[in-house]
């Protein structure tokens, strides 16, 4: 049977989603090209061996040590034409002809050499005078040359070139290990990136940043302190001196810190938390100390350390148990410089977590970090403004409207939303379109939501029947409850790992109300309540709709306090998934489960109740979707009714026309 998909924000959040994301695409000025020390090395190492080559006595081939009777033997012989003696240790050696080869080491020239020696000693220079005059007597010409040795100095750095080797091999090694050319000396400075006006600026500035009025706003003070401090102090009010992003993935903190390197007019250092971290004992606190002197160095300044929680972690904690001394040393002497005896003037540090619930308490106190900014999930108004942004660079088709492609992303993100507009690119290229369409858009989100549509894959007709089954009752039941997701579509077409889906269009809400989750509940559980009474079996494709029932009961009761048995005890914890004990008891645990069973099956009932009760209208709704494989809102619409409930989305639009129209009338101090 099919996993169920629903298009949901965050839900039972205790303040409103708001966020937004922008991308703009950056040209990077061309970089010159650096010089690659591993040809210098290449060239240094061939050098020597060139040099060590041609200071041997050797001549391209073996060389043979015999008596000097046996080399008198071998010149009278005629295997010679040519005769060398070495002055300084009375060495003779000859060199044998290639045709004598064989002869006198019995192999060939593929082992030998072109050129092998036979060599002995001598012991006066007339001895071998005499023996060439009597092989050219015999009638074998032999020219005889004297040479004398290498000197001492060639000596001497001939014995000390394994050492040059050696260590030149050592200082390459380590300074690729030090990494950026730094060097192993280097090691423990600074790895931030240097944003300054006018050089190698990011290209964004907060006009990029759709959304987030309020964060923006927080991170513009800062900037405008240090543009013009006297505003400020002038009032007594003091420079703070850190600000922390915190929100989910993809909701822009990253971007916000961008635009604020556009923006400022000081020199901005951005570095990731895990740029502190290395093998090296003690060389995270060394970048810190390196970090803040640089800062200091360029005051005013602005500190951005992307991902802290890679060093800011909870000191003490169980799952750091081990290797955590240097992670603590590294957080240790970041909380020395935030605040500590030294003074930090003018350098204003700005960081962004998505796991704030992690980070060691004194990182977070006022002083340190004296504002925590949240950089929350997109509401409906600003994701449309964060699709203004990403639709520039696309062409569009007439039949695009913004406001739809807002209704259809709630809980989307500012990197979610790229990456329709992106993928709504891709499917228009890929369909030959002229622009992309409004199609092209819904098709990106189904790609995104649900995975790529398997047309491939082949249903027998009880399975297509049963999916049918399963959906509509996900459909009905939602349209039927008060605080049911108004409903977009519901598809039998496999997608992923889904034979089927339903896409609702939840309400964005800033509170949760009991009778709304439980509502949510009863829908879930439709699928498999729809199977039971229409086929009289259940089968293994709700798993994905019990698995999130299961967690949502369990949030009731656990966390909300929203229990009969438990009411108004909440068991959660921020480090509760970081510990190895629970917050409560076994009694308790087996409260709660039994709480978290009676609800499920309660709302099982109510399912199957509904159903009963409208067993005409979800057995057209499975047959439509039968036939069609996709069915709309207008489909349920005319088989169900109009829904009594006004939908909170509706009201949102309402709204948020109206407050268009008031900016209209009345243009914001900016504007003016």
């Amino acid at each position: 049977m099919s996993d169920k998909k629903n298009i949901k924000p965050r839900l039972f959040s205790s303040s409103k989603s708001k966020g937004g994301k922008a991308a703009v695409n950056n040209q990077n000025k061309p970089k010159k090209p650096g010089v690659n020390l591993s040809w210098v090395y290449v060239i240094i190492i061939g050098v020597l061996a060139y040099m060590l080559y041609t200071g041997k006595d050797s001549t391209g081939g073996i060389d043979k040590e015999v008596s000097f009777t046996e080399f008198q033997r071998y010149v009278m012989t005629g295997y010679t034409h040519k005769v060398v003696a070495n002055t300084d240790d009375n060495s003779v050696s000859l060199v044998v002809r290639p045709d004598s080869i064989r002869s006198v080491f019995g192999m060939g020239t593929d082992r030998t050499g072109k050129e092998p020696t036979i060599s002995a000693n001598y012991a006066t220079d007339e001895s071998i005078e005499a023996l060439v005059a009597a092989a050219r007597t015999a009638g074998h010409p032999v020219n005889l040359t004297y040479k004398k040795g290498n000197s001492m100095f060639w000596n001497l750095f001939m014995s000390l070139l394994p050492i040059f080797v050696l260590v030149g091999l050592w200082v390459f090694v380590f300074r690729r290990m030090g990494g950026a050319g730094s060097g192993i000396m280097g090691v423990g400075k600074s790895r931030a990136k240097l944003f300054e006006k006018g050089q190698n600026s990011t290209g964004i500035t907060f006009k990029d940043v759709a959304g987030q009025e309020g964060a923006k706003q927080e991170v513009w003070e800062i900037v405008e302190f240090l543009k013009n401090p006297d505003k400020f102090t002038n009032l007594g009010g003091k420079i703070p001196k850190g600000a922390l992003l915190v929100g989910p993935p993809g909701t822009g903190k990253t971007l916000l810190a961008k635009a604020v390197a556009g923006e400022a007019d000081v020199p901005f250092f951005s570095l990731a938390g895990s740029d502190f971290v290395e093998m090296f004992v003690g060389v995270g606190a060394s970048r810190v100390r390196d970090l803040f002197r640089q800062a200091k160095e360029k005051a005013p300044s602005i500190i951005f350390i992307d991902e802290i929680d890679a060093i800011g972690r909870a000191r003490g904690s169980r799952l750091a148990t081990g290797a955590n001394d240097e992670r603590e040393s590294t957080l240790n002497q970041l909380l020395t410089e935030m605040d500590g005896f030294g003074t930090n003037s003018g350098v204003i540090i700005l960081a962004a977590t998505n796991r704030v619930e992690i980070l060691d308490k004194a990182l977070l106190r006022a002083g340190r970090f004296d504002r925590q900014i949240h950089v929350e999930l997109p509401d409906m108004r600003e994701r449309h403004a964060i699709f203004e942004v990403h639709l520039k660079p696309i062409k569009l088709g007439g039949d695009i409207d913004i406001d739809f492609l807002a209704r259809q992303t709630p809980g989307f993100s500012g990197a979610d939303i790229a990456n329709v507009c992106n993928e709504a690119a891709l499917i228009a290229a890929r369909h030959n379109h002229e622009a992309v369409i409004k199609q092209d858009f819904l098709d990106a989100v189904d790609r995104i939501i649900g995975g790529l549509e398997k047309k491939s894959k082949v249903m027998t007709a009880d399975e297509k029947h049963a999916i049918a089954i399963h959906e509509a009752g996900h459909a009905s039941v939602s349209w039927l409850t008060r605080y049911g997701n108004p409903l977009v579509k519901v598809t039998i077409v496999p997608r992923g790992q889904a034979l089927g889906a339903a896409w609702y269009l939840p309400e964005e809400r800033s509170i949760t109300l009991r009778e709304q989750m439980l509502d949510e509940l009863c829908s879930l559980l439709a699928g498999r309540a729809a199977e039971e009474i229409c086929t009289g079996h259940i089968s293994t494709g709700a798993l994905s709709d019990i698995e999130r029932a299961t967690k949502l009961a369990f949030s009731m009761v656990a966390y909300y306090g929203m229990s009969d048995a438990l009411p108004n005890l909440c068991y959660y914890s921020p480090q509760e998934e970081y510990s190895f004990s629970k917050p409560y008891g076994d009694d308790t645990a087996v409260k709660i489960d039994g709480e978290v069973a009676r609800i499920i099956a309660e709302q099982y009932e109510r399912a199957k109740q509904i159903l009963r009760d409208n067993a005409a209208g979800h057995a057209s709704l499975a047959a439509l979707l039968e036939e069609r494989e996709v069915v709309f809102t207008e489909d349920v619409e005319r088989i169900f009714g109009k829904r009594p409930w006004v939908s909170r989305a509706d009201e949102l639009m309402k709204e948020n026309a109206m407050l268009d129209n008031t900016s209209e009338d009345n243009p914001t101090q900016e504007e003016k």
